[in-house]
């Protein structure tokens, strides 16, 4: 499919993701247990507001002595040249995580190469300065060191929060939680969020009206 436009990504934006996912049931592509993750992934900064983009994928560990033949180069060269806005999915191999990949450093250079944020089981840290860059963190910890982080593949599949996201998914995430939309849907969601949304307004003024009735309520929502 054709990109998202930067009109069309804004208008996904206008959403808070409780209300994606409630669009995204309306199409029934998928049960409604699936396509978001678990409580165990965390939104770092609630006040930074939705975070959008379009999922670059890596796997990453901390335990043991760096082994990995990674070239960071080749990961910055990758981000440079991926559909932007992305979002940052990675996947922890440590069970439990041991360091975090995420800090001060990273949020700067990433953010340059066009990521709004980070999606991860593991941890991240230099929270204070992140969050004045305005770069989004989802995470399952936060943590002092880095310990021997090092990134180990990137450009697959990966699980994180109970969630598989692959390259190219786009992510949608706010305070709650972390929804994949699915791209076929992304440009009919916010009409259907606009429609969600206006049978909530009708229900919210019966609800904080002096005329509340029972029945009314059942007129209404039947």
């Amino acid at each position: 499919m054709e990109p998202l436009t930067p009109q069309e990504l804004d208008r996904l934006r206008a959403f808070d993701t409780p209300t994606i996912a409630n669009a995204i049931e309306t199409f029934n592509v998928q049960p409604r247990t699936a396509g978001f993750m678990n409580p165990d992934v965390k939104c770092m900064y609630p006040n930074l507001g939705v975070m959008l983009g379009y999922a670059m994928t890596a796997r990453v560990r901390a335990s043991v002595p760096n082994t990995a033949s990674y070239s960071r180069h080749a990961w910055w060269d990758a981000l440079a040249t991926a559909q932007t806005p992305s979002v940052v999915v990675i996947e922890d191999i440590d069970r439990p995580p041991v360091g975090a990949y995420w800090g001060e450093i990273q949020a700067n250079i990433h953010g340059a190469l066009g990521c709004a944020g980070t999606v991860t089981n593991g941890g991240v840290r230099d929270l204070r300065e992140v969050e004045a860059l305005g770069f989004q963190y989802f995470a399952g910890s936060v943590m002092v060191s880095h310990a021997y982080i090092e990134m180990l593949d990137f450009g697959t599949p990966v699980t994180v929060g109970g969630l598989t996201v692959s390259p190219g998914d786009l992510v949608h995430a706010d305070l709650h939680g972390v929804q994949i939309i699915p791209l076929e849907l992304a440009r009919d969601i916010p009409a259907v969020c606009e429609k969600l949304a206006e049978k909530e307004r009708v229900i919210f003024a019966l609800c904080q009206s002096p005329d509340f009735t029972l029945d009314k309520l059942k007129a209404i929502q039947q």
